[in-house]
């Protein structure tokens, strides 16, 4: 009972927390906003700036579950529907720089075969799709509320290939801010 609570106060705080891209330029730099800010693959973004150091996506965890309020809010998603659950640790020399967490609905992934991703990307299956289009960014301050590491800045946006929809969240961590010399915000 008091986990339900605490997991819907968490829901209702975090929901509020995520800002249209343009609401959170004034709080950020112009180096956070060069990464916040991109439409292209941040995993070829953190591949680039990793300067040959090994790239890995470790898989923290991939199952089937129930969206968190904001998530199924932002997907359009009723509150008792099952989705694709996915989150992810974007690693350089085995750090994470980045934690993301993805959320698809059930019914709108017939065909796709996401859950044999393991460790590769999901942004290199999306980037390849010719029909993609992705919805305008929203930013957050607050942490990744699915990992323990800390960062900066959140963005989300949703990415929609035909009938299928997804909800990808990455959080930019403190260690890549420290390894680019990036500035706190």
């Amino acid at each position: 009972m008091a986990r339900n609570h605490a997991e819907r106060h968490a829901n209702s705080c975090l929901a509020a927390t995520w800002r249209p891209l343009a609401a959170g330029r004034p709080a950020m730099s112009p180096a956070w906003w060069a990464w916040v800010a991109t439409q292209d693959s941040l995993t070829a973004r953190l591949i680039e700036a990793g300067n040959g150091r090994p790239f890995r996506v470790h898989l923290l965890d991939q199952r089937l579950g129930k969206p968190r309020l904001d998530e199924a809010r932002a997907l359009g998603l009723p509150l008792d529907r099952l989705a694709w659950l996915r989150e992810v640790a974007l690693c350089l020399d085995e750090r994470p720089w980045v934690v993301a967490r993805s959320v698809a609905p059930l019914a709108q992934m017939r065909g796709q075969r996401l859950e044999r991703l393991g460790e590769r990307s999901l942004g290199s299956w999306l980037f390849r799709q010719p029909d993609l289009v992705r919805s305008p960014i929203e930013v957050t301050a607050a942490p990744a509320p699915f990992h323990r590491l800390t960062g900066p800045w959140g963005r989300r946006s949703v990415f929609r290939h035909g009938r299928f929809a997804v909800l990808v969240q990455e959080f930019f961590l403190d260690q890549m801010a420290d390894e680019l010399a990036l500035p706190s915000r």
